[in-house]
């Protein structure tokens, strides 16, 4: 192909990106990412990007969460668009769930929130073939659905069952939270709300207070001082994946 040619494909693309970031479009040429868009929009752009010296976690305070209580499974559905009606109860997207646990020794019964560990060594981004299963600079665990070819090979990596394979259309969605057919997906620690300086929806929504959320590397922050003078859990940390959630009082 000679250089006209080229140019006038690089024009027509960069008017398509123009187009697109008007109306919202989440797919609009090979190789334009919706966070391309984003950041070109400054009332849409994150106040700062990913850093390395920042660590993303969470603690979980499982003596505060009870058992009947889902206030952080329905923020999420609602923060992050999650509400098709499925027909099949293993197809519903699952982003963080409620479950309950039994220490067989003493009986004790724990009630917990499960969702994506947002591991340091994260066993989902080394078996996705395209790339599509990362890890930011800050820890936080995300899957691009622009290169997401649906293999699920990550599904079945994860020892958290904490990813959903999208199986449907989908409408009524959040548009800072693109969601689509044929995709894998899974918590993000609301990271649109995170770029934005607030916390993911499921902590403030429990009525309780039982989720803490903030800087792992901040020896100054709460969730590192809490988990510096208390005992805390990671689940399955036999596996050393250094995972980002931790869990109390189990």
């Amino acid at each position: 192909m000679n250089e006209p040619q080229n140019k006038s494909r690089r024009g027509f693309i960069g008017v398509a990106a123009a187009a697109g970031a008007g109306l919202g479009v989440a797919a609009i040429a090979p190789g334009l990412h919706l966070i391309e868009v984003s950041q070109a929009n400054p009332t849409h752009a994150p106040s700062q990007g990913a850093s390395s010296q920042v660590r993303w976690g969470m603690l979980v305070d499982t003596t505060k969460c009870a058992s009947g209580c889902d206030a952080c499974v329905k923020a999420c559905a609602t923060e992050n668009g999650i509400n098709e009606t499925v027909q099949d109860e293993r197809q519903v997207a699952q982003w963080i769930r409620k479950i309950d646990l039994t220490d067989p020794k003493s009986g004790r019964r724990h009630s917990l929130p499960m969702m994506c560990q947002h591991c340091a060594e994260p066993p989902c981004v080394d078996v996705c073939p395209t790339g599509a299963s990362m890890k930011r600079a800050d820890g936080i665990v995300l899957v691009d659905r622009h290169i997401c070819i649906g293999c699920r090979y990550c599904m079945m990596a994860c020892p958290y069952k904490a990813r959903s394979f999208v199986h449907q259309p989908l409408t009524a969605q959040n548009p800072e939270v693109p969601r689509g057919i044929g995709c894998v997906e899974s918590c993000t620690f609301c990271v649109q709300r995170v770029d934005k300086g607030l916390k993911p929806a499921c902590t403030e929504a429990c009525p309780e207070g039982a989720m803490l959320f903030g800087d792992l590397n901040d020896p100054n922050s709460e969730i590192a001082q809490r988990i510096a003078r208390e005992a805390t859990t990671r689940v399955r940390a036999d596996l050393k994946l250094d995972q980002g959630v931790r869990y109390q009082g189990i």
